[in-house]
């Protein structure tokens, strides 16, 4: 290579970026201290903004678009450099391209649930996940505020902390929308675009704006939907006494299946507990009979006292009520056991079976397993 050569490698005659990634925001173009000839070509090309830096300077920015540069289309620069007259030599300033496409492959979740109150289910943990999309607005700000002189600033260094960003405007959102838990997902759509604005005017600063934010799932804890499908079965049902009967119905088919000898206790059990109901039930009434006439000053017996009525709670639900025989079998069922709560009227609050002696005795007259037939 002659001297000419050399001399002549030593200026940029062509100014460009052709990115071969998906995921570079801002890429500074190699000068290795050479100097930018007056004249040489800048390449923009669309979805990209090309930003001059003076010194740590930000100068001039160029759109898509091919130029010639020359100090009529480098005003800034040519300011900061003191060409009042017009300049032609060779000059040193830093180029960064900046990616102005959209950046939609980015994914955010909630690690942590977050808590809101819910008007029908009180203080309620719900976590979401979903994606949305990034893009570049004002390159010089970004350049100022986030990338500075990283040389290849990519999306996996802005993305957590716009996840972050994301998780706390999301518990805001959820706790001011006034939309109940069971509503969320017809409002999916709603809370992103809301959420897409409000993170579109936290990032303007930075120069970055969510044109797109999606949700795709709002999940609730386990015993919360627990709880949800168990309201919806009593829903189905339409009475308490059924619903009941549905869960015995339930226990008999658990225990069919359990080829053990504890399981054909816990169906004794549980069928002549459910015998017993829907006979009480399904019995027709006879028709009363001619009244025997009235015997002369007949003894006044006492009247008969009523049976106890007790309430259980199980499985985030208040079952009953039931009488004592009723007790008995869905202690044979496994539905009541000793650490179950129960109440009857009279009672100032909820206890476990075990510390009310009248329930506590009846767990001794349940007989237990049959011993395996030989």
């Amino acid at each position: 290579m002659g001297l000419m050569d050399r001399i002549r490698g030593e200026f940029i005659d062509i100014i460009e970026w052709t990115d071969d990634s998906r995921d570079t925001i801002v890429w500074r173009f190699p000068r290795y201290e050479n100097e930018i000839k007056m004249g040489a070509k800048l390449v923009v090309r669309e979805s990209q903004t090309a930003v001059f830096v003076n010194e740590g300077q930000i100068a001039d920015v160029f759109t898509p678009g091919t130029y010639t540069l020359e100090t009529q289309n480098l005003p800034v620069l040519s300011t900061l450099k003191g060409w009042k007259y017009g300049f032609h030599s060779p000059f040193k300033a830093e180029v960064y391209f900046v990616t102005t496409r959209q950046f939609t492959d980015l994914k955010w979740g909630t690690q942590n649930p977050v808590i809101v109150r819910d008007p029908e289910f009180g203080m309620v943990r719900l976590r979401a996940f979903g994606a949305f999309a990034a893009r570049v607005v004002d390159a010089a700000a970004l350049l100022r505020e986030l990338a500075g002189t990283d040389p290849q600033f990519r999306t996996e260094e802005v993305q957590e902390y716009l996840r972050q960003l994301i998780v706390g405007r999301l518990a805001t959102a959820l706790a001011t929308a006034g939309v109940p838990m069971l509503d969320l997902a017809t409002r999916q759509d709603g809370l992103g675009a809301a959420l897409s604005a409000a993170l579109t005017e936290e990032l303007a600063p930075a120069g970055i704006a969510v044109p797109k934010f999606i949700i795709e799932n709002i999940s609730l804890p386990p015993e919360v939907e627990a709880a949800v499908d168990a309201r919806s079965r009593m829903g189905i049902v339409g009475n308490l006494d059924q619903y009941t009967q549905l869960q015995a119905a339930d226990a008999i088919g658990d225990a069919a299946r359990n080829p053990g000898a504890a399981g054909e206790g816990v169906g004794l059990g549980v069928g002549m507990a459910l015998g017993r109901r829907m006979a009480e039930g399904l019995t027709p009434q006879q028709p009363a009979a001619a009244p025997a006439p009235a015997p002369a000053a007949p003894p006044v017996a006492p009247p008969p006292l009523p049976q106890q009525q007790w309430f259980i709670g199980a499985g985030g639900a208040q079952l009953g009520p039931y009488d004592t025989a009723a007790l008995t079998g869905l202690i044979g069922a496994g539905t009541l056991a000793r650490t179950t709560l129960v109440w009857q009227n009279g009672m100032s609050g909820w206890l476990p079976a075990e510390q009310v002696p009248e329930v506590e005795r009846l767990f001794g007259s349940v007989p237990p397993p049959l011993p395996p037939q030989a």
